[in-house]
């Protein structure tokens, strides 16, 4: 092991002196490039701040935000109480390569932390504001001073921050936890709130992608034309290197800022659904995937916001009107338990007509034919029911077994 870390150690310093002359390049020959905004924080690394105002970010969180983020109430049971605005890190990163591995290397990060109104920045501001840190590696020597400044943010406060990201727990997260493991750094551990999935939950439905500047656009109607496409990250990086031109580095660095402020911007949005889920249609939610959060929420039990039972009701109705197929197929279990069962059956048999998809017609038929066998003692019905959800196209290995024990059974009873 000892050998090892000599290894490693010498490595880190060998890369540091760039013994060999004619490789060096441009970005190496100045001590920093010129860089509006920006300022020298250790060896190859510049960091710069910014503040924003946030004029429409909630003050506090409504209890029902941990249906729709889970993440806040593994929080809430890591410290004891649930975040404040204050509580929360909104972190991005731009690195050398798009789908992570051993050799891509994190070159820009933005963290953002929501401030009470007042910032000396903006004295007449009373809502709160959001101050942004962005910091930027200028060549791979510059690393491990570069990671070191990043693991500060995480540490900062008197509490352990949400860190707030998009996408983070697959991709960003795993690049900083290789980078520090390649630097003999270790990983910062956090708890992270990924707004990515509560996002493809309420929003796949309804948009064309669920990507951070596609709902930023379709959803919060920010305009980001002009903006540095983050794809072009690792080329820009590059050519940086090579020929110490800045103009694009600047260019993605603001990308990492609108990135970070968006970040912002959509869980503003979240929050004021999870206060108000019944008045989401405003954001182009898909008001099953509303239904189908609150009733799994109830259904768990546990600690629920006040109405919770209630509300759940109400968006499930919702969604049945919206003629939602799965919400028709919930609504037409509690008909049954709640002994409703022609209203039951009439539900089922809309949704067993092919009009909406084949899944739920699959589905469908077979709830017909349990009750068919069960409830109105018919086995034949029953047998009808089973053979016409059979008849139909895929389905997972396990429902088709049920689906042919119970024909078997059937054909007993009918014989």
């Amino acid at each position: 092991m000892g050998d090892l870390e000599a290894r490693l150690r010498r490595i880190r310093e060998m890369g540091g002196r760039r013994e060999h002359a004619p490789s060096r390049t441009r970005a190496d020959l100045s001590p920093h490039p010129v860089l509006r905004g920006w300022t020298s924080l250790a060896h190859r690394t510049m960091k710069r701040d910014l503040v924003s105002a946030l004029r429409d970010f909630p003050r506090e969180f409504p209890r029902a935000l941990d249906i729709l983020i889970p993440d806040f109430a593994r929080y809430t049971a890591l410290t004891g109480e649930p975040p404040l605005p204050s509580d929360l890190l909104f972190f991005d990163l731009e690195t050398t390569g798009l789908s992570g591995g051993a050799g891509t290397v994190a070159f820009l990060a933005a963290f953002a932390r929501v401030l009470p109104g007042g910032d000396p920045l903006f004295p007449a501001e009373k809502t709160p504001v959001l101050s942004v840190r962005q910091y930027l590696l200028l060549d791979y020597p510059g690393e491990g001073d570069f990671l070191l400044a990043l693991l500060e943010e995480f540490r900062a406060g008197e509490k352990p921050p949400l860190v707030v990201s998009y996408n983070g727990k697959s991709f960003d997260a795993q690049i900083l936890k290789t980078r520090c493991l390649m630097n003999g750094v270790v990983p910062p551990g956090f708890c992270q709130a990924d707004l990515l999935h509560p996002s493809r939950r309420l929003w796949k439905g309804t948009l064309d992608g669920c990507s951070q500047g596609e709902i930023e656009s379709a959803v919060l109607g920010i305009d980001r034309s002009g903006d540095t496409p983050g794809g072009m990250a690792p080329d820009i990086w590059f050519h940086f290197l090579k020929t110490g031109e800045t103009r694009d580095l600047e260019g993605i660095c603001d990308h990492n800022l609108r990135d970070v402020r968006g970040l912002a911007s959509i869980f503003s949005v979240l929050v004021r659904i999870a206060g108000d889920p019944e008045g989401a249609g405003e954001y182009r939610a898909d008001p099953e995937q509303l239904a189908l959060l609150w009733r799994r929420a109830v259904t768990r039990g546990g600690a629920l916001p006040s109405g919770a039972p209630e509300t759940a009701e109400r968006l499930l109705d919702a969604a049945v009107k919206r003629d939602c197929p799965r919400a028709l197929y919930l609504r037409s279990r509690d008909l049954f338990d709640r002994g409703r069962d022609e209203e039951g059956r009439a539900l089922l048999s809309r949704l067993a007509s092919g009009r909406y998809g084949e899944r739920a017609r699959i589905h469908a038929l077979r709830m017909l034919a349990v009750d068919a066998e069960w409830r109105l003692k018919d086995p034949e019905k029953a047998l009808f029911f089973t053979g016409e959800a059979l008849a139909g196209g895929e389905m997972p290995g396990g429902f088709r077994a049920a689906l042919e024990k119970r024909l078997k059974r059937l054909r007993g009873k009918a014989e």
